[in-house]
């Protein structure tokens, strides 16, 4: 049972109903935030107390917070969905709630139970009711637990305290252009994390580190960066926010393996149960850019996709890189990949049975 109880505030300080619609009606992706915000802080020797739901608003920091100086902060992504009969779910949150536990044991901050990450989850989402979409399209309300050492100090060690907090956001696409095949480039210059770094861990760090590369990848036209290894710079890794799948024209959906520089997906490992479900073969292995590249030129690859929580599945229609381009199929979004991602949401927003128990409800 949660230790945590995250009690509701009050406030006058919610957003009008005229202003929610509006807002609701083209929501974008993370540019409005709701109404309340769920909030926990850990002292060393005592644990995590302090729980509540407080209105949402800035964040006071001391200008000695240790988060500032030495970058101790992890978070999590994940989506409350709204069903036909009104109903709030979630979707896997407990393999969200056990990779924010290992992403704490790597940054040296505490680990919340999963049952008070469950309990944080449901206060926002009850307490938010009203900023969850309708279940009409893809619209959902994305919910990012994130956690930060937050003890004035300047030494070099764990802090001592740490807050956590949980905040939501109306969202559709994310990518302006919807589910259209994406453009990706293929960095050689920049790596987004190294082996025995932080790469499997979900912290500010590595997006901060995929920044350029995706600045990189706009000067080429692309949408999207792609990054190799940090150790050969010759097998592929992930793209700056997401895991990335390859479909072959012998039926296997492969995958970069996890090495510790990648992170495990939430939606990535879904996808793999997903593809063996419908005889699919799953294979996790090192890629080699070189070689996919070859394999995209024969059309032994026909299909290249992304995934994550904010992109779902995303089409991949073709790679770019300074020695050439290369367009997967016929450029467009490949039937696998786009049944794929039309099963995903379908169970997300309850339209199939969930067969594999991973839908959670809030609300």
């Amino acid at each position: 049972m949660s230790a945590l109880s995250f009690t509701p505030a009050t406030t006058d300080r919610r957003v009008s109903d005229e202003d929610r619609a509006a807002i609701l009606a083209a929501p974008g992706f993370g540019q409005h935030f709701t109404d309340f915000m769920a909030f926990a802080r850990w002292h060393a020797g005592t644990g995590w107390g302090e729980d509540a739901l407080i209105p949402y608003g800035p964040i006071t920091l001391s200008p000695a917070s240790a988060v500032l100086h030495y970058a101790q902060e992890i978070f999590e992504g994940l989506k409350a969905f709204r069903h036909a009969d009104g109903s709030i779910w979630t979707f896997r949150p407990e393999r969200n709630a056990a990779r924010l536990q290992r992403s704490a044991r790597r940054l040296a901050l505490p680990e919340l139970p999963t049952e008070d990450f469950l309990a944080s989850l449901r206060a926002v989402a009850a307490a938010d009711e009203p900023w969850v979409p309708e279940p009409t399209g893809e619209a959902s309300l994305y919910l990012r637990p994130f956690m930060f050492a937050n003890e004035d100090f300047l030494g070099v060690r764990a802090a001592k305290t740490v807050d956590y907090y949980v905040i939501a956001s109306p969202a559709g696409a994310y990518f302006p252009r919807g589910v259209q095949p994406l453009v990706v480039w293929i960095t050689d210059e920049f790596a987004r994390a190294g082996t025995g770094g932080t790469g499997a861990a979900k912290c500010g760090g590595n997006y901060a580190s995929s920044l350029q590369g995706k600045a990189e990848a706009a000067e080429h036209g692309a949408d999207e960066v792609m990054f190799l290894d940090s150790e050969t710079h010759t097998c592929i890794d992930e793209l700056s926010g997401m895991n990335v799948f390859a479909v072959t024209s012998d039926g296997r959906l492969l995958t970069p393996s996890l090495t510790g520089s990648i992170l495990e997906g939430v939606t990535r490992e879904s996808i793999l149960q997903l593809a063996a479900d419908r005889g699919l073969e799953p294979v996790e292995q090192r890629l080699v850019a070189s070689e996919v590249v070859e394999q995209i030129a024969e059309g032994t690859i026909t299909e290249m996709f992304a995934a994550g929580t904010a992109a779902v599945i995303t089409p991949i229609g073709e790679l770019r890189a300074r020695g050439g381009s290369w367009t997967i199929g016929d450029g467009g979004s490949g039937a696998t990949t786009l049944s794929l991602r039309q099963e995903l949401t379908d169970i997300q927003y309850g339209r199939i049975p969930d067969r594999h128990g991973w839908l959670t409800r809030l609300a």
